[in-house]
């Protein structure tokens, strides 16, 4: 019996507390009604206050997963999170130029909600030269966005990142210093939109994954990126709204609160 569920595959890192990472992926594609696929592109060493260690793993065991599953699978759409090295992103590129009709969400994570780096300056000019032009949706928070660009002012970091290749730029707000959390919409019409959601108390880990893996699950249900976009904040939000506690740092989201909701 064919499955009418749409395939997500994610390249992530796995993170061992389970609150970001590939974990935060499955959980946030398997919400929407999607199936998850999955390649690891680095292990980690975190709790839940930071990460303290990355260990890439190798590029072409990446490559060679990639292809069997894309052989085999229906993939409707590919998300990517951690690279963790510049030789993984050259990797990833090149699945991503063997199917170019596959859309692509990136969410270029660069630093670690506790502050760690996870990206140098190869890595970082490997994910603008190299898979920003192959992206589809971008989803930078507004440090992430600078450091991409170079830029303070975020009207012109979102600008210089379409102008990069991608055809949409999401930049989250919440690192800003605002009473709400505006998060800025860039398209090629030249049209900026702004959602604008309640700031919750809480520090999250993997709200960024929960948002890229989101707008991913909505894309492969073939809702147009606007649309899409616009939902996936909204179950973001609501995932944080209803965050729960296992260690000592950060909050979970909790991906699957419209179950309890529903109990």
């Amino acid at each position: 019996m064919q499955s009418d569920r749409p395939v997500v595959l994610s390249f992530s890192g796995h993170d061992p507390s389970g609150g970001a990472g590939v974990q935060a992926d499955i959980e946030t594609i398997i919400s929407h009604q999607c199936h998850a696929c999955s390649v690891i592109t680095a292990l980690t060493e975190q709790d839940s206050h930071n990460v303290k260690k990355i260990i890439p793993q190798k590029p072409q065991e990446i490559i060679y997963q990639a292809k069997t599953i894309l052989k085999d699978v229906p993939v409707k759409v590919i998300k990517i999170g951690l690279i963790g090295s510049h030789e993984t992103a050259i990797a990833i590129q090149s699945i991503l130029l063997q199917n170019p009709h596959i859309p692509v969400v990136l969410d270029p994570i660069l630093a670690a909600g506790g502050g760690t780096s996870l990206a140098n300056e190869q890595l970082i000019n490997s994910i603008t030269e190299k898979l920003i032009p192959c992206t589809s949706i971008l989803t930078p928070n507004s440090e992430e966005a600078r450091l991409l660009t170079q830029q303070s002012d975020l009207t012109v970091c979102g600008q210089s990142l379409l102008d990069k290749g991608c055809r949409y730029v999401l930049i989250t707000g919440t690192h800003e210093q605002s009473t709400t959390v505006n998060n800025l919409l860039f398209q090629h019409d030249n049209k900026i939109e702004t959602f604008s959601w309640g700031r919750l108390k809480g520090s999250y880990h993997g709200s960024g994954c929960t948002l890229a893996s989101s707008i991913a699950a909505l894309i492969a249900h073939d809702l147009d990126p606007f649309t899409a976009i616009s939902e996936a904040q909204e179950y973001t939000w609501n995932s944080l709204g209803a965050a729960y506690k296992v260690g000592q740092g950060q909050y979970n989201p909790n991906r699957l609160f419209w179950m309890e909701q529903h109990s």
